[in-house]
């Protein structure tokens, strides 16, 4: 009897649901884009069987993780499943294809359906993201957006985007601005798997042939790591810099991180990082004006003690295309100037 070809990551797109048996922690971590969670053990199960597995064997844990293994199942036949059609495609995966998606790939065919299991599981994935990134990022024709902080950045990415623009947003992937004051209230930043698995879901869509515009970042944002390659081919991209005045670089600041004012302990508590670098004094003073809500001179200090003087240095040490870098004057950056600017930016495209 012909057995059927294994089903690996590049096949996904034949099936008509894509299910993740692993934990809800698991698939938090990370998981393959557009997939459903649908765990067969949840996490408590799960260090229970591995408790057992260790302590009593392999045995005791299949007998005792099958029962568990089965209620779920039946929960989902009552209730995900249900309306499914006979003619329905479900591909399933766990961690390394093994028993937990053979499980419930085998209950649904003998429903009736014709579910298929992911070879290796989510760690064949991740393997085909990684290797997927080492091929596509040194074909990526990457323009650096720069500037100076406040320079509105990333809203001119989304500008160009708007405009039909090839844009690669690392920070809305880290869900972070990228700066000491960039982590965003509320929100917790991915894994660094799910965080390269959007990078990698990203470069799908794109043209190779098309450019594509990302932010000059640094080589982490928060606690994430741009991918090594990427941060490599990003150094070596021509440099689009845009240049704002100090006043209107203010403005722009003083609305994009308005919220800061909302927690003004909080905010005082990430400048006080920055006591060895400037002085216990100054510290005090920006703590000062962070705790009163005073964000204008202190955004003000910020620009012209911390970021400006080191950003010329660290741009020449960054880009090698520094010196033959494109400059974008950048008067206003309100939503109409901004829009103008990412205009600009793509008609000297056109044009270069």
């Amino acid at each position: 009897m012909q057995h059927p070809a294994p089903v690996r990551p590049e096949d996904i797109a034949r099936f008509d649901t894509l299910i993740d048996a692993r934990s809800p922690a698991e698939f938090a971590e990370d998981h393959i884009p557009g997939a459903i969670n649908c765990p067969v053990l949840d996490d408590a199960e799960r260090a229970i069987v591995g408790t057992l597995y260790a302590r009593q064997g392999a045995f005791e844990a299949r007998r005792t993780g099958g029962a568990m293994v089965a209620a779920h199942l039946a929960e989902y036949l009552r209730t995900v499943f249900a309306e499914q059609p006979a003619s329905w495609r479900p591909l399933v995966y766990c961690w390394r294809g093994g028993m937990r998606s053979g499980a419930m790939v085998q209950w649904m065919r003998l429903v009736g359906w014709k579910a298929e299991q992911l070879a290796g599981g989510y760690k064949a994935f991740r393997r085909h993201v990684i290797d997927a990134l080492e091929v596509l990022v040194p074909q990526l024709q990457i323009r650096a957006v720069v500037g100076a902080t406040g320079s509105a950045k990333t809203r001119i990415l989304h500008a160009l985007a708007a405009q039909g623009a090839q844009v690669l947003d690392l920070e809305h992937l880290a869900r972070h601005k990228g700066s000491l004051l960039g982590s965003l209230p509320g929100v917790s930043q991915p894994s660094q798997k799910h965080f390269e698995t959007q990078i990698w879901s990203a470069l799908q869509a794109m043209d190779l042939a098309r450019p594509v515009y990302l932010e000059g970042e640094s080589a982490r944002i928060g606690r994430l790591s741009v991918p090594p390659l990427l941060v490599q081919r990003l150094r070596h991209a021509p440099c689009i810099e845009i240049e704002a005045p100090t006043e209107e670089r203010l403005a722009y600041l003083l609305r994009d991180y308005a919220y800061l004012g909302d927690d003004p302990e909080a905010l005082s508590e990430r400048l006080g990082v920055l006591t060895e670098m400037h002085g216990h004094e100054t510290i005090a003073r920006w703590q000062g004006w962070a705790r009163t809500h005073a964000l204008a001179p202190l955004f003000q200090e910020l620009m012209t003690l911390h970021y400006d003087p080191h950003y010329g240095r660290s741009q020449t040490r960054n880009f090698t295309g520094w010196a033959a870098r494109t400059r974008i004057a950048a008067p206003d950056l309100s939503d109409a100037g901004i829009t103008a600017l990412a205009g600009a930016i793509l008609r000297h495209e056109r044009t270069a």
